[in-house]
């Protein structure tokens, strides 16, 4: 998967894929899945952007997508289609811990060392960024068989699926410009959503995408 001028057809799939579960409509979500897998996106891959939304949208629309996928695999294969499974993980770092591991990639898509600082959410409660950079960073981030700009994909349509959580939409926005996602490609992100999913929150999503590039150095 690249980031070159566009999104690529694999890329474009994951957007309603990870939209359709955050908002837990399990029907569009299994035309979603049934539309990634034509699309080249491999079985793993898809389930690592399944595994990645409980950590965006909670265990329950997280599992919820994962049977109607496997309900989808099933019946695919029942009409003798043979979608590929795709690599595993590679075996977490020997060399670094959990929380080092955790740190690197979370200043990757942050653009900066997050800590604890006067009013901000790290000083009020240490145990969340614990928890963020040894569980979801290190965990489940750093699972190499999904590239970062394809996971920033999956949390942007998530988090704009989501609603009410502009903050941190505007956040990984950023984080997906950080690893490597162009302006015009998130902008190609929106126009997919609003095509696969619902134009009002594309529109708000191109809007909240104004405001990052305005706030980041040209």
């Amino acid at each position: 998967m690249n980031t070159t001028a566009s999104l690529n057809a694999t890329q474009r799939a994951i957007i309603p894929i990870a939209a359709w579960t955050a908002k837990g409509d399990l029907p569009a979500l299994s035309q979603a899945l049934n539309a990634g897998l034509d699309s080249g996106l491999t079985i793993n891959e898809i389930k690592e952007v399944l595994l990645q939304m409980y950590a965006y949208c909670g265990f329950p629309r997280s599992l919820n997508g994962i049977t109607t996928f496997m309900s989808v695999i099933k019946q695919r294969a029942e009409q003798g289609i043979n979608d590929p499974v795709g690599k595993a993980p590679s075996p977490a770092p020997q060399d670094k811990s959990r929380t080092e591991v955790g740190s690197d990639i979370q200043t990757l898509i942050a653009g900066r060392v997050l800590k604890a600082e006067k009013g901000n959410f790290i000083e009020f409660l240490p145990e969340i960024n614990q928890f963020l950079q040894e569980h979801l960073f290190a965990d489940v981030i750093a699972r190499d068989n999904l590239g970062l700009p394809e996971r920033e994909i999956a949390t942007i349509a998530a988090l704009t699926g989501l609603g009410g959580v502009e903050s941190q939409l505007k956040s990984h926005i950023g984080g997906g410009l950080n690893v490597g996602l162009t302006e015009q490609q998130v902008k190609s992100l929106f126009v997919v959503y609003g095509d696969t999913v619902a134009s009002h929150e594309a529109q708000r999503g191109m809007q909240l995408l104004d405001d990052v590039m305005a706030s980041r150095p040209r």
